[in-house]
Order: C-alpha cells, then structure tokens, then sequence
C-alpha cells in the first residue's frame, strides 16, 4: 500500500508543480505586458516566470 501512496503523492507534486509554473509565466507576462506595453517584454518576462514576478515586486 505505501507504492500506492508514494505514487499518488507524486502525482500531486507533479500537478501542482506544473500549475504553479504556469500561473507564474501567464502572471509575468499580465505584469510586462501592463509595465511595458510590449509583447516581446512579454515573452522574455514569461520564460523568466517567478523570477521576473519576484523582480517586479521587489523593484516596484
């Protein structure tokens, strides 16, 4: 019984890994796109995900 849960636990770090991920580039990309007005600031700031939305509220 103890595979099972071990597999299921990492499952769910899987998930919300993957989810925090994102929301932390689509976050990034509201926060460049609304400070700079720029698309490619937007992706650039997106691949860099939590560490642009770090940045931006430790600098602003």
């Amino acid at each position: 019984m103890s595979g099972q849960y071990q597999e299921k636990n990492q499952t769910i770090v899987k998930k919300t890994v993957k989810t925090g991920i994102s929301f932390g580039s689509a976050l990034a990309m509201v926060i460049s796109y609304t400070a700079w007005h720029s698309v490619g600031w937007a992706i650039l700031h997106g691949l860099l995900s939590w560490v642009y939305v770090i940045y931006y509220v430790l600098r602003y």
